[in-house]
């Protein structure tokens, strides 16, 4: 019988196949294609993740920050447990200004920081008689007090009292219950954190200071 062609080379192709590797299959292959696309996603992921913190923490260091109201010092003009923005840019171009709302350092302690406005800056003499604050002998046109009277508070300060250089005289808008700058003195421009400018939350509050 004459040999069979065909069987012989079948035979030699296994002889080929059992010599060489074995080839990868296409599941093999899409995984080995996957996995740097997987990690290049991730990677790129993790950075801008990075990238969006660093350019938080920097505009909250140096452009605006978010600060929660501690107490009713300033009521109605911010109510206790708004959320307000202070803007940290000007001071950098300046010193505050009387009128401002400025966010400062606690001296106390108590809390973080507190909200006031600025009465008098360095340099201007501060009295209080009959209920209203006078600057350079002037009376105080203070409309956001709705009425409320003024009274000099603690036995620390006498009156008139001039502002030392490179501090300001800082009081709140509900009077009777402000521990300000007639309790704690003046304070340093160096603790002011910044200038409040708007109220954001709640919503039924959102505007500007």
């Amino acid at each position: 019988m004459p040999p069979d062609d065909n069987s012989d080379m079948a035979q030699s192709r296994q002889s080929e196949d059992a010599g060489r590797p074995n080839a990868p299959s296409s599941a093999a292959i899409r995984d080995t294609e996957e996995k740097p696309g997987l990690l290049r996603w991730l990677l790129e992921t993790i950075l801008m993740v990075a990238l969006a913190f660093a350019l938080a923490q920097g505009i909250k260091a140096f452009v605006v920050q978010p600060f929660v109201i501690p107490t009713g010092s300033m009521e109605p003009t911010i109510m206790t447990g708004d959320r307000v923005l202070a803007e940290k840019i000007s001071y950098r171009f300046h010193d505050p200004r009387q009128g401002d709302i400025v966010v400062f350092d606690d001296p106390t302690g108590r809390h973080p920081q507190l909200i006031k406005r600025v009465v008098a800056i360095s340099g201007q003499t501060v009295d209080i008689k009959d209920g209203t604050v006078y600057v350079d002998g002037h009376p105080l046109q203070e409309p956001y007090l709705h009425g409320l009277s003024t009274e000099p508070g603690g036995d620390s300060i006498e009156y008139p009292f001039t502002v030392p250089d490179g501090d300001i005289w800082v009081m709140g808008d509900n009077r009777p219950n402000s521990g300000d700058s007639r309790y704690l003195g003046p304070q340093p421009v160096s603790s002011v954190k910044g200038r409040a400018f708007a109220v954001y939350w709640p919503l039924s509050r959102i505007g500007g200071l």
